[in-house]
């Protein structure tokens, strides 16, 4: 998953993006949020998320000196600015300073997912490659198949965890290699990007878990790692090609 931290200073923006987000049904997770800049970059430093979308203004530091500082330190979260203020002068200043791209609120769903699918496209540039016909068939790769000795330590942790919140960022900082090496890694080995990976055996965790009426399906969802249950549903129909209540039927 790309981890996503998202600043704001009105509390129910962070709520509405996040949700926006999850929506989206795209591999991106919040790990993060705040209502000022100085906690945000406090946070920055310490969760290192892949993404930052943060308001242009906020209390203590802009949005324009948070991703100024991540520049001059070269820090490398991609940065979207947000602001309520439509002025050329906003959108000029983002970009010169390094913005991946500028967002107005009230955001939109369908101008959100553009952004996210082109975020999505840099930081897994993999992942775009992989049609949902792959993802649908996708088998889990036995351990004696794949080339490395760490990445068999990182597949056997992925494996155990993969029903946990796991990015790529923090399992690459966990074996002190590079995200995208590791991105490279996984799709090299496995045929399959980081997020799909984790999607194809949390779902064939959940048509196992079907099978037992005596579970509900919001139940299966959280078994499986998903805490939205119309996110679950969404994932399950995109990647099966059918509702988990119909797969259910079908059995």
């Amino acid at each position: 998953m790309i981890s996503v931290y998202i600043a704001d200073d009105e509390a129910w923006i962070t709520i509405g993006l996040k949700k926006l987000i999850q929506k989206s049904a795209l591999p991106f997770e919040v790990i993060g949020e705040a209502h000022n800049g100085v906690t945000t970059l406090e946070d920055i430093k310490a969760l290192k998320p892949d993404v930052l979308f943060t308001d242009i203004r906020m209390p203590g530091l802009s949005g324009l000196e948070v991703m100024s500082y991540l520049s001059e330190h070269q820090i490398p979260t991609k940065v979207v600015l947000i602001s309520g203020y439509a002025e050329f002068e906003y959108a000029r200043q983002a970009m010169l300073c390094g913005a991946f791209d500028y967002l107005l609120k009230p955001i939109q769903q369908e101008t959100l997912n553009k952004t996210l699918s082109r975020l999505r496209n840099e930081l897994e540039p993999a992942a775009s490659e992989t049609s949902e016909d792959t993802m649908q068939n996708a088998t889990i790769t036995d351990l004696s198949t794949v080339g490395t000795s760490l990445f068999k330590k990182i597949l056997a942790y992925i494996q155990e965890h993969d029903t946990e919140e796991l990015s790529l960022t923090s399992l690459a900082e966990m074996y002190n290699i590079s995200s995208s090496r590791l991105s490279t890694l996984i799709k090299k080995e496995l045929g399959l990007s980081f997020s799909e990976y984790i999607t194809a055996r949390r779902m064939q965790k959940a048509k196992e878990l079907l099978k037992d009426d005596s579970r509900s399906i919001e139940e299966i969802a959280n078994a499986v790692g998903y805490h939205d249950y119309f996110y679950f549903t969404k994932v399950f129909k995109k990647t099966q090609g059918i509702s988990p209540s119909k797969y259910r039927k079908s059995l």
